[in-house]
């Protein structure tokens, strides 16, 4: 069962719409993606402290090791005391041994903390992720919805447990190896510092490109997901009109825009490590010809020198792996800045002063509504339903049907006229689910018992309340059944009268059902339309046929014709009419006639 809510569009602040890609959910900005991030981690500020101190402690140790071989280096030229020697090596033990220790605290700490604030952000998706209004989930595609809370958060998960711990790690033993290059001498610091320009260069130049490469990426990787859930999901369709090639050519034009913008963020990374490495030469040519001259100008011991010459070596290693994983880091980034997109949306509007509906009468006046830019598919519907009474909205395909029943349950907010329930407008309602509810063709089944699943209209069902409303729509299934994934795959028509079992114990005044039994055979139509019949006894009901008996059966019919109400009427008046409706009805009797 769908529950109406009204529909709400554009970006919160610090949102990016994604210019030409106006369709999909919002994407966050850098700047807002870091001040998501900073406050996601403030409640954990003593965490947070505990982590960079462990993290400094594990830099410095390893920091004191080229000094004391250094050390070692000027007491063997200078034939010093064998025990000096036995004692510096001794200190680089404890040093190395302490940096071990260390690093690894510093790396569960890290982890720890981006898992406490990686849940809380999962946690934010997924809640406004429910709340998404459906047009906007329709616009975008459900492959990109699906891509940002399994892949986009996959992503993400893998950094935090294996590319952020290191890649922190690392950037403080370049920071406090440039801090013990000063400590040596100025000169040695400078010269270690030849690199630096370029460093700055390339390293701005990867991050400005990689960030956007990598964001692209994404985006494409989203949109070659919908085409193949697209592709999947209507793999019937595709082959009775024989479109299989033209589907296949769609999906590879996806999956190869995916596979080139995979392509430019990699070619991307090989120049940013082929000029990394010309810099790591400039700077180790620059250490030992400053070397050089300062100790054949006496200025420094040739321990210094060495020392000096260790510690640029021993930046190789962390700025290596920032390499290897600033790719890791920067996917991670446009993942977290897709994340932040969803969790920043707007929830639905609430009104100030929450009205009841009086009763269960429905009223149309003046609807419009158009899909973004595009033509009008309503045309200015007027409609009054009486409470209790029953309505088939029937029409050729494309007439507005389903259109009309999205903009009565608050799917849609029409771009002209309004929908009041009980004389109450349907933004003033709330929570709107309660008083409507929207029951399509396209029904899930979670995965879990029955129960669970039922529990989901009204989470404080007892079994007793559960098992009647089984009993209601005739639906032979147990409540400790497992369905869903892992469970009992449950046909057409079952999972159908689970989600009228679901309408049941919601339990709304109004109730729209769009084709609810168009995805059953003939005898399980029969089926759902007694139990369709009993959901709905005593509600308000707005059924758009795809079988006209249950036009027959309703107390009103409502024939649509390009968005435009053309009749109403009970069905004997409108086939005695002999108007559009009885054709659609001579048409659909003829071949059922003996």
């Amino acid at each position: 069962m769908n529950n109406g809510g009204a529909s709400n569009g554009g970006a919160s602040n610090g949102v990016d719409n994604g210019g030409a890609r106006a369709h999909l959910l919002p994407i966050a900005t850098p700047a807002r993606t870091r001040g998501a991030l900073a406050g996601l981690v403030r409640p954990h500020r003593a965490l947070l402290a505990g982590t960079v101190v462990t993290l400094v402690a594990a830099s410095v140790a390893v920091l004191v090791v080229p000094a004391l071989l250094g050390r070692i280096v000027d007491v063997v030229i200078s034939r010093g005391v064998a025990g000096l020697v036995d004692a510096l090596a001794l200190g680089i033990l404890v040093a190395l041994v302490a940096r071990a220790l260390l690093a690894a605290l510093g790396s569960v700490l890290v982890a720890r903390l981006g898992e406490l604030v990686l849940a809380e952000l999962r946690e934010n998706v997924v809640r406004r992720a429910l709340d998404v209004p459906l047009a906007d989930v329709e616009r975008a595609g459900s492959g990109d919805l699906l891509q940002r809370v399994g892949g986009d958060i996959a992503v993400i998960s893998e950094g935090v447990r294996r590319a952020l711990p290191t890649v922190v790690i690392s950037l403080l033993d370049v920071a406090l190896t440039l801090v013990g290059l000063t400590l040596l001498d100025w000169r040695l610091a400078l010269a270690g510092l030849a690199p630096l320009p370029i460093w700055i260069l390339i390293g701005r130049w990867y991050l400005r490109t990689s960030g956007r490469l990598y964001a692209a990426e994404r985006v494409a990787e989203g949109a070659r997901t919908q085409t193949l859930l697209a592709g999947i999901g209507g793999a019937p369709t595709v082959r009775a009109f024989r479109r299989r090639a033209a589907q296949l050519a769609r999906i590879d034009r996806h999956s190869t825009a995916a596979v080139r913008a995979s392509v430019r963020a990699s070619t991307a990374e090989s120049r940013f490590g082929l000029v990394m490495n010309g810099a790591e030469l400039v700077g180790v040519l620059s250490i030992l010809v400053t070397g050089f001259l300062l100790v054949r100008a006496d200025a420094v011991t040739v321990g210094a020198a060495t020392a000096a010459a260790l510690y640029f070596l021993r930046l190789f290693d962390p700025i290596g792996i920032m390499l290897y994983l600033l790719d890791e880091a920067q996917s991670a980034g446009a993942a977290l800045a897709r994340l932040v997109g969803v969790a920043d949306m707007p929830a639905p509007p609430q009104p100030r002063a929450p009205r009841t509906p009086r009763d269960a009468s429905v009223r149309l006046r003046g609807v419009r509504h158009a899909y973004d830019s595009g033509p009008e598919v309503l045309h200015g519907v007027d409609l009054e339903i009486a409470p209790g009474e029953r309505v088939a909205v029937v029409g050729a395909s494309g007439a507005g049907k389903t259109t009309l029943g999205a903009v009565l349950a608050g799917v849609h907010t029409p771009t002209g006229g309004t929908v009041e329930i009980g004389g109450v407008p349907l933004a003033a309602i709330a929570p709107l689910r309660r008083h409507v509810a929207l029951v399509t063709q396209e029904v899930h089944v979670f995965a879990g018992t029955v129960a669970d699943n039922l529990r989901l209209a009204r989470p404080d069902a007892t079994d007793a309340d559960l098992a009647a409303a089984l009993r209601t729509v005739e639906a032979p299934l147990a409540l400790s059944d497992v369905v869903g994934d892992g469970g009992d795959e449950l046909s057409a028509t079952r999972a159908q009268q689970l989600a009228l079992a679901r309408l049941v114990l919601a339990d709304p005044a109004v109730a729209v059902l769009d084709e609810a039994t168009a995805e059953a055979g003939s005898a399980g139509a029969r089926t759902l339309e007694r139990a369709a019949e009993a959901a709905l006894a005593g509600r308000t009901a707005v059924v758009i046929a795809h079988r006209l008996t249950q036009a027959a059966d309703a107390d009103r019919v409502v024939v649509l014709d390009k968005g435009r109400v053309v009749e109403s009427g009970p069905h004997e008046q409108l086939v005695a009419a002999g108007g559009s409706y009885a054709a659609l009805w001579a048409a659909w009797a003829s071949p059922r006639t003996p």
